[in-house]
């Protein structure tokens, strides 16, 4: 309706687009009017007439008139006991057409008016069809009514770069059009999308003074004789006598010469090459020129105010540094509106970028910098962040990690917020199940208690699962191993992290389309359905819903937890299960019904989910995964990553990682030396490894488990890789692997029950090994 009432104003076919989010008109250069007038070009009184001679020149009206004339037998469906062909249809109901209404299928050109359609029935329910049936003509005027009530407002904006929202419709699949030109010739091709810089990066906006002062100095001319500052002013159109103070006896030398002269602007006094006469004069048309006797063809020729305008802005721009519009016309002698109007028209050729970028300037108004000169000054802002820095040795990074992850004395967390916090610095890392409550937080947290981390768990905050499937357990074993890699044991790699970020890292996980491998048949497969079917239950509701004995249950949540593919609310149920796994008893198991004489093992039973990777949102998805890493170890690069079971690849989280340099998220630079490719660091982690730097090493010895996701032997520290199994221990001193690994802060066989049941044994001690039971007596 919009479309037609544009049509009918200005008497010129318009382009047009439009979906269900937005609509879009393409006008040329000779349509200007103000904005607000268009919203009153379709009202409530007059849309259902102006959606009616729109039907009559769009495909709904003949396809509609189609489907009317076949339905009220007006065109056959059968000849001679045959089918009639589509297309001999289509024929004989255009014919038809014709024939009620000679108007809608005449020439075009010699249509006078609004057309009148016949009153004939089936024309009569064609057009109610397409008013009411195709479109919604009535809620069309409630909407209509309610802007003329001041209900719905309308804001009319005119702006030199199309809104965010505005992208889709102005990229339209043909399928939008709403007339015929193709996509070739389309007014939308030619819209820059890009011409100022995205919010994002406005807000990284602290860019450095000194940067900014350095390139404008760069970039002003520096001549060093009377033809190089000729040539200046043939750049800069005009410039004021203080910002060429230096150049002033060459500019008296050109003016003897009659190569340059000056004027009076605005209170300004500017200087001026002889051949930019014609745009001066246009520029400044109530000043006093200099005569100049000028060879024919010398003088730049100049058409219009606009291009003079164009030119001495574009001038001005390419050595000035950021700047406000009020403040070039300050130094130019024109009038304020007008430089405005003249930079909006230079933004637009994609010349120079709107925004704020001089850091501590306290006006609201924008500034506007050259393209090329923003990017020097970009790029001058990241060489100082990245030269705050010296980068520190291997071996003082693994004593900033073991700060920075509190393992090291005195870095210790205390109680349930302690919990969460190390869960949240780990979440992500995969570790043998045994060593997740007896090495990892044990380690990092002060007298650590297995209930805080089951109540954190309750309370929803905290979630486990395995993220990465095994790989195929059958090449080059026999059965019984692979059945017993099958199943969830005290080795079984799972993952501690919050419950929000869970669905992402399944997903970061399994990023390489490897996913878990579902069982056929048995327990697991029937488990696995009725979750599905059900959603989270407890192990009883397993049982009755399954209808299989106790000891199927427990195998079957063995097989599907080690598969990857569901968990329980609790870390109290993978507790259970590993321990029973370990600790079998053979007599007093089960009752008479089936059921498990000491109850299954706690918390409700669910499926885990990945979160749907939507290509649209690949980079979101990085930079979140960039963010976790970032803080466990501080400072990420290629090889501290290397050890991660993600299976993203790490060219999206370095491209991740750059957007959040330039947001001034993070910092780039080389921050640990004897490593190649880029760093980055938060920036709390540049002082923590300043810090680190500064002290002494002063013997500082930690021992850890190979388990740990600070196991960088092999990687950060030199040497052989020690194998991160969760029965072995190593040693630093001051941040240096001190000794051969030792077996593990725990003995292979060692009993979790004293850890389940609250008992809080130092970390560094093993305990006594129990004396092996004879099979037989087993």
């Amino acid at each position: 309706a919009l479309r037609k009432r544009f049509c009918v104003r200005f008497d010129f076919e318009l382009q047009a687009a439009a979906n269900d989010d937005g609509m879009i008109l393409s006008l040329g250069p000779q349509h200007s009017f103000p904005l607000e007038e268009s919203f009153a070009y379709v009202t409530s009184r007059n849309v259902e007439e102006a959606v009616r001679q729109s039907c009559f020149y769009i495909p709904l009206f003949p396809t509609r008139w189609r489907w009317n004339t076949t339905r009220a037998l007006a065109v056959p469906r059968l000849r001679g006991g045959k089918k009639v062909q589509p297309y001999l249809q289509r024929m004989i109901a255009d014919d038809l057409l014709a024939a009620t209404f000679p108007e809608q299928v005449g020439c075009q050109e010699n249509v006078t008016g609004p057309l009148e359609m016949p009153d004939h029935v089936l024309l009569r329910q064609t057009m109610d069809d397409c008013l009411h049936e195709a479109m919604d003509v009535d809620s069309l005027e409630a909407v209509l009514r309610r802007i003329e009530d001041g209900e719905i407002r309308l804001h009319a904006r005119d702006t030199t770069e199309p809104s965010p929202m505005a992208h889709e419709i102005i990229n339209g699949k043909p399928y939008t059009f709403l007339d015929d030109a193709p996509l070739e010739e389309r007014r939308t091709r030619a819209v820059m999308l890009r011409r100022s810089l995205p919010r994002e990066a406005r807000d990284l906006g602290a860019l450095d003074a000194a940067a900014i002062e350095r390139v404008a100095e760069q970039a002003w001319p520096q001549p060093r004789n009377a033809d190089e500052t000729h040539e200046a002013l043939m750049g800069l159109v005009a410039v004021h006598e203080e910002d060429a103070a230096a150049w002033e006896d060459w500019l008296l030398d050109l003016a003897a010469r009659g190569r340059a002269g000056a004027l009076e602007a605005g209170g300004a006094r500017l200087w001026f090459a002889a051949e930019q006469h014609p745009a001066i004069a246009l520029l400044y048309p109530d000043a006093s020129l200099p005569a100049f006797d000028l060879p024919e063809g010398v003088a730049e020729p100049c058409e219009d105010r606009e291009e003079a305008r164009r030119r001495l802005l574009r001038g001005h721009s390419e050595v000035r540094g950021p700047f406000t519009p009020s403040g070039l016309a300050s130094r130019t002698g024109l009038e304020a509106k007008d430089v405005a109007r003249g930079l909006q028209q230079v933004e637009a050729s994609g010349f120079v970028l709107r925004g704020r970028f001089t850091p501590g300037r306290e006006s609201d108004e924008d500034e506007f910098c050259d393209r090329r000169l923003l990017a020097r000054i970009h790029r001058e802002t990241l060489d100082r962040l990245r030269r705050e820095i010296d980068p520190v040795s291997a071996q003082d990074f693994m004593r900033f990690l073991l700060r920075w992850q509190h393992l090291a004395p005195g870095t210790q967390l205390a109680g349930r917020r302690g919990v969460r916090q190390a869960v949240a610095q780990l979440g992500g890392f995969e570790a043998p199940a045994a060593s997740w409550e007896r090495d990892l937080l044990r380690s990092r947290v002060e007298d650590f208690g297995p209930e805080w981390l089951d109540e954190l768990c309750l309370a929803g905050e905290i979630a486990w699962g395995r993220l990465a499937p095994p790989r195929s357990t059958t090449n080059g074993q026999n059965g019984s191993e692979a059945a017993r890699l099958s199943r969830a044991t005290k080795v079984t790699p799972v993952t501690l992290a919050s419950r929000a970020d869970l669905a992402m890292l399944l997903a970061a996980a399994r990023a390489d389309g490897r996913l878990p491998r579902e069982p056929a048949a048995g327990a697991a497969a029937e488990i696995l359905a009725l979750l599905r079917e059900r959603g989270a239950l407890f192990f009883d509701e397993l049982a009755s819903g399954t209808r299989r004995l106790a000891s199927d249950i427990e195998e079957g949540l063995r097989e599907l937890i080690a598969a990857g593919l569901v968990a329980s609310d609790g870390f109290r149920g993978l507790r259970d299960l590993t321990r029973r796994s370990a600790r079998r008893a053979r007599r007093g198991r089960y009752l008479g019904s089936g059921r498990y004489a000491g109850g299954g093992p706690a918390g409700r039973w669910a499926l885990l989910r990945a979160s749907e990777a939507d290509p649209a949102e690949r980079d979101e998805f990085a930079e979140e995964l960039a963010q976790l890493l970032l803080r466990r170890y501080g400072v990420v690069f290629r090889d501290v990553v290397a050890a991660e079971s993600f299976t993203v690849p790490w060219r999206d989280l370095l491209r991740a990682l750059r957007r959040l340099e330039a947001r001034g998220i993070v910092r780039g630079g080389r921050f640990v030396s004897g490593f190649v490719g880029e760093q980055f660091s938060l920036p709390e982690a540049l002082e923590a490894l300043r810090a680190v730097r500064r002290s002494p090493r002063e013997g500082e010895r930690v021992r850890l488990s190979a388990a740990d996701p600070l196991n960088l032997t092999g990687v950060i520290l030199p040497g052989p890789r020690i194998p991160a199994v969760q029965d072995r221990s190593f040693e630093l001193v001051d941040g240096a692997l001190a000794e051969p690994p030792a077996e593990g802060l725990l003995a292979p066989d060692a009993d979790l029950a004293s850890i389940a049941e609250g008992a809080h044994a130092p970390s560094q001690a093993a305990p006594t090994p129990r004396r092996a039971i004879p099979r037989s007596l087993r």
